[in-house]
Formats: structure tokens, sequence, C-alpha cells
């Protein structure tokens, strides 16, 4: 379940607004006092996508990228929850709030935040604002963090291809959006091209990101019960804090879960089902929030599209496991397939 917000809500006719944000550990109360034009110097803000902290997934890697930066910079960032059933107005009620506080950058953690990142940027050309997941903002104050998410997820697939006994393996995407639309591409041309006749099971959990298909481990549970019932033993999902179900039923029923964007292997809250967890599909939100967050203390901020590759480390695949790591056949497969993807022989679909 969703965490409830920290920012009250305000009437918009109300002309001073002061709220309290939710920190790594601590909170903070700024007014809007603060320059409305001028960049602060406080540290970085996040506005979470669905799901939250502790999502063990992607809100989490974005965490570690503020709590490195706040650890090297001696900064007091600040991170905010969302709310449940949110408008764009209510992100770019939160965005402007940020900005006026004093933070520097203000990052955007997924595509929902597009039109309001673009809408709020636009008011404080002098904060260097990070949206995550999406590429559409042309602003000389904007960086697009985005990702070759169908790279890593090509390698999953030949993970799963490897690894199937059953020679079914399944897909289970949070929201049926064109972002996780790539993470299913890349799965299943890796399983395609790694083992013939492999069925790949697909499932998308809601329509819409308000539907909760990022942020409810019980649909993600009850679809990966389904596609283990209809034989599949491997399953990966792309589904935010949803994965935590699937990864659930994957360990109950002693099968291998694929996990995705952070090493999962490694999350706390998922230790008990660890040695279900094959690997995971990651993408580094952790590092492009730093380095987004080190541009701007530098005075050299990052804009425009910086996209993560296997190329460049920006997506990867997890060794934790070694189950995964020191299974011969499997690295095999995965190390021809990544060096085909970065030398150009292997292109990876993105729909």
């Amino acid at each position: 379940m969703r965490r409830v917000s920290r920012i009250a809500a305000a009437s918009v006719a109300t002309a001073a607004l002061a709220v309290t944000v939710s920190a790594c550990g601590s909170s903070s109360t700024s007014s809007s006092n603060s320059s409305s034009k001028g960049g602060g110097d406080k540290g970085l803000a996040l506005a979470y996508d669905v799901g939250g902290k502790g999502d063990q997934s992607f809100n989490d890697a974005a965490t570690a990228g503020l709590d490195k930066a706040d650890k090297e910079f001696g900064y007091k960032s600040t991170a905010v929850e969302p709310q449940d059933g949110e408008s764009d107005a209510d992100k770019v009620q939160r965005l402007e709030q940020l900005a006026k506080s004093g933070y520097n950058p203000v990052i955007g953690v997924g595509f929902a935040y597009a039109p309001a990142v673009k809408e709020v940027a636009a008011k404080y050309p002098k904060i260097t604002f990070g949206i995550v997941d999406d590429e559409q903002i042309k602003a000389d104050n904007v960086a697009d963090l985005v990702f070759h998410e169908e790279q890593a997820s090509y390698l999953a697939g030949v993970a799963a291809a490897k690894a199937t006994k059953t020679n079914t393996v399944g897909f289970v995407g949070g929201v049926d959006v064109p972002l996780i639309h790539k993470f299913e591409a890349g799965f299943k041309q890796g399983v395609e091209d790694t083992k013939k006749g492999v069925k790949v099971k697909s499932q998308y959990l809601t329509e819409t990101a308000a539907e909760g298909g990022f942020a409810s481990p019980d649909k993600g549970e009850n679809a990966a019960e389904g596609q283990i019932d209809a034989g599949a033993d491997v399953v990966y999902a792309a589904a935010g804090l949803s994965g935590q179900g699937v990864i659930k039923a994957a360990n109950a029923h002693k099968i291998w879960a694929v996990g995705v964007d952070s090493d999962q292997y490694k999350q706390a809250a998922l230790a008990k089902y660890k040695d279900s967890i094959l690997t995971s599909a990651m993408k580094n939100v952790e590092g492009a929030v730093y380095e987004l967050a080190k541009s701007v203390h530098d005075k050299k901020p990052q804009t425009g599209v910086i996209r993560g590759s296997l190329t460049n480390g920006g997506v990867s695949l997890a060794d934790s496991n070694p189950a995964f790591a020191d299974n011969k056949a499997i690295q095999d497969a995965v190390k021809k397939a990544e060096e085909g993807i970065k030398s150009g022989t292997i292109k990876v679909k993105t729909s």
C-alpha cells in the first residue's frame, strides 16, 4: 500500500504556502519566501513515482543516488511521496514548492511527472530539473534521464531461456504503456533468440498507473500464480512495487523470478525470497540521479537526453545470486549476447 504524501493539501487561493516534506531520516519545513527564480543550494529533491520509497525497485534506486549525493556533498536533500489518485496539478504544486524551497536539482521520478516538469521548469529557469523515463521535454534546464531497458531485458530473456526446464516463461508488466513494452519486447526477443520453442506468456496488470499496476503486490502475485499454473518456471516482472508479489509467488512455487531496476537479490525486504531471484535487469537510476546532482554541484548542470545503455553501464544484469553467477551455460550465453548488443550485431526491439 502506498504511503500518503507528506506534502499537505493546499488551497489554490492560499498566498503563502508552507509545507513539510519527507526527508531521508528527517523532515524540513520551508516557506514560499524563497526566491522563485533562483537556484537553491539545499541539495536535490526527489518527487517519487507510484509505489514510493520502499518499493525495493525503481524509487529505491533513486533514493540510493540521493543518499550518495548527500554523503559526498553534505546536502540535506528531500524526497516526497506521491498521493493516491493525484492529478498533474498536484504534481505541479509539489515541484513548485520544492523549487521555491531551495532544492536544486528537482527530479520527477517516473514518466508521469513529464507534464509537471515541463510546466514548472519553464517558471524556474535557474533551477535544474530532471525527469526519469521520459525524453519529450526539450528545455535548457531539464535533463531527460532515460535508459535502454530493452537491452537489459534481452539479457534477462537469454538467462530465462537457459534456465527454463518447462520451456515456458512469463512476463508481468505493471502498466500497459510504451515504456513497459520495451521491457517485454527485449525479454521476448532474448528468449526467442536463445532457445527456439520456448513460450513467453505476457500479462499487464492495469491499463493505467492510477489503477495500481505499479503499486499492488497482490496483483503481481495473482498474475504470477496464473502464469505458473500455465507452466512458467521463470517469471520476469517489470512492475515496480507489484513485482514483489511476483517474487513471492515464484518463491512459493520454487521457480525462478527475475527482478527489475535494482538488484533485488540484495534488497533487505526481499531477503526471505532471494534464493528464488535468479537475476535482475537493472537500470542505473541511482547513478543518473547522483550524476545530475553532481553536475549541479559542479556548476555544469546536465541537460538534454542522457541515456543509459549496456555500453556505458546505464543498464546491466545482476550477478549477485551464486546460482546465476556460477552457471557457466547461462554466463556464456549472456556474455555472448551482451557482446552482440554492444557491437551492434544484435538489434534489440523496443516494441
